[in-house]
């Protein structure tokens, strides 16, 4: 039988127990949620504010040790001016009102991208509530804010090629280890599970070399319909896939009964 609530989704999941360790997730529709409602945009992005909370929460229930949400990126800095101030403003209001929050689910924030791109107050906003939270020792909540996956690549080429000039690392040392260790992401595990909402199917520069592996799920549902119940279902649909990594699926059966 199907399970049909919330909760019997949660046992399913928990029961099954291959759980992602880090989920990404590309928040996408939050205008057309909007638009479909006679709404303006900034309407969508305000609602989509309550899935992040949602989501946050639910994630931090399952035990997921990251969770990363691509909240702005650098691309979104082309779109109205009037928009973008908008979501500079929410995005600090936001953090300050969820802040405690997140103190009291010992849930850490982290940001991957150019935070100096932000204005000055939402910059110190979001430094202060990393500091705050940094000592916490549940979820990772990782923002990815003006974030492009391109961008990343090539900063995390500018650093390692100045090393190599200054003669601190042979060439013969630069590995995808190393690699790694130089991208905005260095320290968390790659994300198993990247979720797109809204139905489209790209990736829109979002860990880039991260995804390598990731396992896609598209959903239909705008962002701010996206709750807690669309991330289990997600969550369960990765867990019924078969991981390959480029070996037969005989290959991962007897690896799975010998471990």
């Amino acid at each position: 039988m199907e399970p049909r609530t919330e909760a019997e989704l949660k046992a399913l999941i928990l029961k099954r127990g291959n759980l992602p360790r880090h989920v990404a997730i590309i928040m996408d529709g939050n205008g057309r949620w909007a638009k479909s409602r006679g709404l303006p945009r900034v309407a969508g992005h305000k609602e989509g504010v309550n899935s992040v909370r949602e989501v946050t929460r639910a994630s931090g229930e399952l035990g997921i040790e990251t969770l990363t949400l691509y909240t702005f990126s650098a691309e979104n800095w082309k779109r109205p001016r009037a928009e973008v101030d908008a979501l500079m403003r929410l995005l600090v209001t936001t953090i300050r009102e969820e802040v405690q929050e997140l103190m009291e689910n010992n849930v850490r924030l982290t940001i991957i991208g150019c935070l100096d791109d932000l204005p000055t107050v939402a910059q110190r906003e979001m430094r202060s509530a990393m500091d705050l939270t940094a000592g916490n020792t549940g979820l990772n909540l990782n923002l990815a804010l003006s974030y492009g996956g391109r961008q990343e690549i090539l900063d995390a080429v500018r650093r390692i090629s100045q090393l190599a000039r200054e003669s601190e690392l042979s060439l013969d040392e630069i590995d995808e280890t190393l690699f790694e260790g130089h991208l905005y992401t260095r320290g968390m595990p790659e994300p198993e599970l990247v979720i797109r909402t809204s139905g489209e199917a790209r990736l829109s520069n979002f860990l880039l070399w991260q995804s390598a592996y990731s396992e896609l799920i598209i959903s239909e549902a705008m962002w701010p319909a996206f709750r807690r119940r669309e991330l289990y279902e997600a969550i369960r649909e990765y867990q019924q896939r078969e991981r390959r990594f480029g070996r037969l699926s005989e290959q991962v059966k007897t690896s799975s009964v010998v471990e």
